[in-house]
């Protein structure tokens, strides 16, 4: 596996530990864009978030099973949508932290995430 692809992988397991901290932290409740979304998906936001959470890392695992290891000519594209999303998400919670000055549900996998990203947005 070449490094890009293990740091693929690596980079949807963590968005699932991510999702995982940001459910213990109920982001539902704290965070009005999460809760805008959660509320699409149901009138519980605690589900919603779950079947979002679960639709995206069951799309992480398809981009890593399909594309990226097969190498589908839209493995690059597929990878660089998750690269953006990814920094924006790491940004994001960075940015709302120090404007909390303090945790937010995701802070700390988000640092992760970002130096994921970046790696693979630097070709790792």
């Amino acid at each position: 596996m070449t490094p890009s692809k293990a740091t693929f992988l690596a980079l949807v397991a963590v968005q699932t530990a991510h999702s995982v901290e940001e459910c213990l932290g109920r982001l539902w409740d704290v965070f009005p864009p999460a809760r805008f979304v959660t509320g699409l998906i149901s009138e519980d936001r605690r589900f919603g978030f779950i079947v979002f959470n679960v639709a995206l890392i069951s799309f992480g695992i398809w981009c890593f099973f399909w594309p990226v290891l097969r190498r589908w000519s839209s493995a690059i594209a597929f990878m660089s949508f998750w690269v953006v999303i990814e920094l924006i998400n790491g940004m994001g919670h960075s940015v709302w932290s120090v404007q909390a000055a303090g945790y937010t549900p995701g802070v700390i996998t988000a640092s992760l995430l970002l130096i994921l990203a970046f790696g693979i947005g630097l070709g790792a």
